[in-house]
């Protein structure tokens, strides 16, 4: 039987092969990380096998793709953001689904291949955060919310096991949000399918992912007269004009998800992973049950994922006065304007994977390659196409009494397109007592050749690099806390060498001098009474004046809750919420490009955010109910009116916002 289960994992690495060089011619390396295993021990097989399908509980566990830790479902109901899609350290355009850019500073830290437009990618479902799950019971999660204006957000979460060694799951969230101000309708579609399969004798595995992420958002160009927001007659956004989009043709709809003027991007991705394991097989009879344990020494692993990305701004009413007037577009003609690029991307990895303790598969060595071939097809432009081999190494150990950490990985790019691209990881963690102090030290450096939409290979209007300067970041990390009281606070120091980024909205540029980063961040809980407590986040960010990086000084986040157990099954979490960033040149946005572009014209300046919020659980129904934007309540020119916030220059955000959220899991 091993011998058979060899074999076909041979042949599927022929088959990948034979893809692979079909499309030449016209890591998550685990379940449980590089290495780990999803068996899990005796007692967890068991628990599986002899459940008692008549009992209200269940056992599940998930291990996130590339990551060995296992993982429970996060019951706490005090931070929403764990559950929105957009975090608070991010801000869109005054619309959930439209653009979205970072507070802190957060560059590509990736080497290979990069599209270069990253504006939507917060909505995504992503390969690094892919959860595999074990579970004894079939589970499933719904959630709705309602928000303003007719905000919609559903989400559709099952998993189940099929027998000890099948589980397969399913991820489905859908948004549409018609917007506070005319043509801002946006929306968003993520579906995620994953299976693993374990043979009963541990030996071999396989894996399987698909992705579909699909973002639609209206592009209004922002307010032609932002500065009538606070004298408007009937006290609704809804009466100013927008600088793109046909007024007349505008109008507010939960249910429609066309997109006129605006961008719709798409990015499919399908994964398969298997690994066949050599080493010492076990197992464990108990109460008449036997379950098989493996211990792998040497471990075959191969990977082949395909990946489709599609970026595509419209307009088919376009107005030149516009264009010209507030973007200074750089085409005389305007004419039903469209911009569309493809990209097919197809990597397929081979690697070794040795254990040098067969009881413990946090500690391993792994080495690899892969290829990797990517095009692009255009609409105005030939079709272009390059061709990469790289090669990879990992080494973890964390230790079987927990309290070293060690994580060491390094990918270079050794021929092809993207030659001399490498990345280079190192972490050491370590648990310093039993009550859950820890100190963590982490070293990054990334050496990458500028997006391709950087380099003028694109559709769009981008005015591209003359040559090739290879962008290298360098990160110095260390942090401490403690995960009991769930406290942290760390330090961050960055060098960068030949940072790209946009300097108008159609030019990309390089800085030539070196930027020097810094980011502080503290996180902790001050508990002021029995039900009373105090959240308290802070980021400082500290750069170099004469560098094109534009990021607020500090960024915070307060919180003040009154929670606690009450009539035994209520968990209750209520209160107020601040956030507030520093004042500073928040970088404008182009629509035409999708590009955030640098600018010293303009200071943003906001007053704190303040949410309202009750958030509570009673059994397996959790509720949330926010009423946010608070600020806008406070006077402004001795008057009672609205005082909106701003995320870029002429792009507003909301007024009072009310959401209300269910979130219910089912146990089949």
């Amino acid at each position: 039987m091993p011998l058979k289960r060899f074999i076909i994992f041979l042949l599927g690495i022929t088959v990948n092969s034979l893809v692979f060089a079909q499309m030449r011619s016209g890591s998550f390396n685990s379940m449980s990380g590089m290495g780990g295993r999803m068996s899990g021990t005796a007692t967890a097989g068991d628990s599986l096998q002899k459940r008692d399908k008549n009992a209200d509980s269940i056992t599940i566990f998930y291990k996130l793709y590339n990551n060995n830790e296992i993982k429970q479902n996060d019951s706490s109901i005090n931070d929403f953001y764990k559950r929105f899609p957009l975090p608070y350290t991010y801000y869109n355009l005054g619309n959930t689904g439209t653009a979205s850019n970072s507070y802190l500073f957060s560059p590509v830290w990736k080497a290979g291949f990069d599209a270069g437009f990253h504006q939507y990618e917060i909505y995504n479902y992503t390969l690094a955060a892919t959860p595999f799950y074990q579970t004894t019971r079939p589970y499933t999660e719904l959630v709705y919310l309602l928000g303003g204006k007719g905000e919609q957000l559903v989400e559709l979460k099952h998993t189940q096991n099929k027998k000890q060694q099948l589980n397969f799951s399913f991820d489905y969230r859908f948004s549409n949000s018609p917007g506070n101000v005319k043509n801002q309708q946006a929306n968003f579609s993520n579906m995620r399918i994953t299976a693993h399969f374990q043979s009963k004798r541990k030996r071999y595995e396989s894996f399987w992912v698909m992705l579909n992420n699909k973002t639609a958002s209206s592009e209004n160009g922002g307010l032609v007269n932002a500065a009538r927001l606070d004298s408007l007659a009937l006290n609704n956004p809804y009466e100013l004009e927008t600088r793109l989009g046909v007024s007349s043709a505008a109008f507010r709809n939960p249910f429609n998800t066309n997109i006129s003027t605006g961008s719709i991007y798409q990015d499919n991705t399908l994964v398969w992973k298997q690994t066949y394991d050599i080493g010492q097989k076990d197992s464990v009879v108990k109460d008449t049950v036997t379950t098989y344990l493996f211990y792998p020494r040497l471990r075959f692993q191969n990977e082949i994922k395909y990946q489709q990305q599609s970026f595509l701004f419209q307009d088919a009413s376009p107005h030149a006065y516009n264009y010209t007037t507030y973007f200074n577009y750089p085409n005389s003609i305007v004419d039903n304007t469209k911009f569309k690029d493809q990209w097919n991307i197809l990597s397929n990895e081979f690697s070794l994977i040795s254990y040098p303790q067969k009881n413990n598969s946090n500690q391993f060595l792994q080495v690899g390659a892969g290829l990797s071939n990517q095009t692009g097809s255009f609409l105005t432009r030939k079709d272009w196409s390059a061709q990469d081999s790289y090669g990879f190494g990992a080494y973890k150990n964390k230790t079987k009494n927990q309290v070293w950490d060690i994580d060491l990985y390094g990918q270079l790019y050794l021929v092809g397109y993207h030659a001399g691209d490498y990345i280079t990881k190192a972490s050491l963690t370590s648990l310093l007592n039993k009550k859950g102090n820890y100190v963590q030290f982490a070293f990054n450096n990334v050496n990458r050749t500028p997006s391709t939409n950087a380099m003028g290979i694109t559709d769009f209007p981008i005015i591209g690099l003359n040559n090739i300067k290879k962008e290298n970041h360098l990160q110095l990390m260390a942090a401490t806390g403690n995960i009991k009281k769930a406290w942290k606070a760390s330090f961050t120091y960055q060098l960068i060498n030949n940072y790209q980024y946009y300097s108008t909205g159609y030019t990309a540029a390089v800085y030539q001098g070196t930027i020097h980063y810094i980011n502080a961040q503290l996180a902790n809980q001050f508990k002021l009474s029995t039900h009373w407590n105090w959240y308290n986040e802070v980021h400082l960010q500290l750069v170099d004046a004469a560098s094109p990086l534009r990021v607020p000084t500090i960024l915070t986040r307060q919180r003040i809750a009154f929670e606690g157990v009450f009539y035994k099954n209520l968990n209750m979490s209520t209160g107020l919420e601040f956030i507030y960033h520093t004042n500073y040149k928040a970088n404008f946005y182009m629509p035409f490009t999708g590009q955030f572009y640098q600018q010293n014209e303009y200071t943003l300046s906001n007053r704190p955010m303040v949410n309202a919020f009750y958030h509570m659980t009673i059994k397996r129904l959790k509720a949330y109910i926010r009423v946010e934007n608070l600020n806008t309540l406070l006077p402004t020119n001795n008057t009672l009116g609205n005082h909106y916030n701003f995320t870029a220059k002429n792009y507003p955000g909301t007024g009072i916002w009310v959401r209300v959220g269910i979130w219910w899991h089912f146990i089949n």
